[in-house]
């Protein structure tokens, strides 16, 4: 247990230039606490004590603003960055090295059973702001930009944008974790092709128009 403690503040210390010691993670760090507090929750939950869990998760929330469900099953070396406004449903699965940052939603649609949350898979990030839906898998490595909302399956190693999202596959290679700004946008991509087509038309008139002088 001590290990799996050093190991999710040397994850914390890895992934943010802010923090300056370990210290400062254990007790000013929201994502830290809302993360520990969920591993004890999870235990009265395995132990057939559903009220103690939620006792817990819920005590955590109004002390971090990070909402995770007792249910919820979360890998190793996560870590929340800035973590206010995070909510992680009950089935919600998140495996190993996964980056969150804050407003996520990982949530579920209103309308499933069962398994209602997303599947995380490892080494994933998913910006401020974006919202998984539903029982959908986010494959290995994928980035899932800032703001996004994403109701369909990610392949791995791809990038999603917009409302609702678009995958954009980035040469088969991750993208940094910590760069939530440098993101290919589809929507403009397909503006500018749309331009250079048009231009090339007008020359094209213009060409048939000196010829027919």
């Amino acid at each position: 247990m001590f290990e799996s403690y050093k190991e999710d503040i040397k994850s914390f210390m890895d992934h943010d230039p802010a923090a300056r010691s370990p210290i400062e993670i254990v007790l000013l760090y929201p994502g830290f606490k809302a993360l520990r507090s969920h591993k004890k929750a999870r235990w009265f939950l395995d132990h057939n004590m559903p009220f103690i869990a939620r006792f817990i998760s819920q005590r955590s929330a109004h002390k971090t603003g990070i909402e995770i469900h007792p249910g919820a099953t979360i890998g190793r070396r996560v870590v929340i960055d800035h973590g206010s406004g995070i909510v992680i449903g009950e089935t919600t699965e998140i495996g190993d090295d996964v980056m969150i940052y804050q407003g996520v939603t990982l949530g579920g649609t209103g309308k499933d059973v069962g398994k209602r949350h997303p599947t995380i898979e490892s080494g994933v990030m998913i910006g401020s702001g974006a919202k998984v839906l539903g029982p959908i898998t986010v494959g290995r490595n994928a980035k899932v930009a800032a703001g996004a909302v994403v109701v369909k399956d990610v392949e791995p190693n791809s990038t999603v944008v917009g409302v609702p999202g678009e995958v954009v596959r980035i040469d088969g290679e991750r993208v940094d974790d910590l760069d939530q700004i440098h993101i290919p946008d589809p929507l403009m991509n397909a503006i500018r092709n749309n331009e250079e087509k048009i231009k090339s038309l007008q020359d094209e008139i213009e060409k048939l128009k000196e010829q027919i002088k």
